[in-house]
């Protein structure tokens, strides 16, 4: 049976859980195809300790970490609420298929309703279908304030070479 936890950072076998199952998304093609570069297993678990307002959200069956959700929680000006956004999720390709991704995101509500928030976010790649039905089923749908206007789209500008 699945057990949906947060994450202790301080345990180290949550810590390693973390890293492993983030490596592994990283490996398929939906996280960029290679691995998690040593900089970031090396240093991710202190960095996410030093930050506010971090939920790991662990989907753990037995003693074995088969999913995860790492969400940060940010603000709406317009709302002037905080609000939470899901930064990963992970299902660990063993575990897919078991509705392991929606308990992690109904956690996630869980956590935003408790915290105040005003609403979740995501971003999902156009190619990752399974991914969108999991976030359609869970009610996510496509941002936008005016339909003329059309959704928003979601940008970056990489700052490392």
């Amino acid at each position: 049976m699945i057990k949906i936890i947060l994450a202790d950072l301080s345990l180290p076998k949550h810590a390693q859980a973390i890293i492993s199952l983030l490596d592994e998304y990283a490996q398929d093609p939906m996280g960029g195809g290679a691995p998690l570069p040593a900089f970031v297993r090396a240093n991710l678990i202190a960095e996410l300790k030093k930050r506010q307002g971090v939920y790991v959200i662990m989907a753990m069956l037995g003693d074995h970490a088969a999913g995860m959700a790492i969400c940060f929680e940010g603000f709406s000006t317009f709302a002037c609420k905080p609000l939470l956004n899901i930064h990963d999720v992970i299902v660990s390709a063993k575990h897919r298929g078991r509705g392991i991704a929606k308990q992690l995101l109904a956690k996630a509500e869980e956590i935003a309703i408790n915290s105040g928030c005003c609403k979740l976010t995501l971003e999902v790649l156009e190619g990752n279908i399974t991914a969108q039905s999991a976030y359609k089923a869970c009610g996510f749908a496509g941002y936008e304030l005016d339909p003329i206007m059309g959704k928003a789209m979601f940008w970056q500008k990489n700052l490392i070479q």
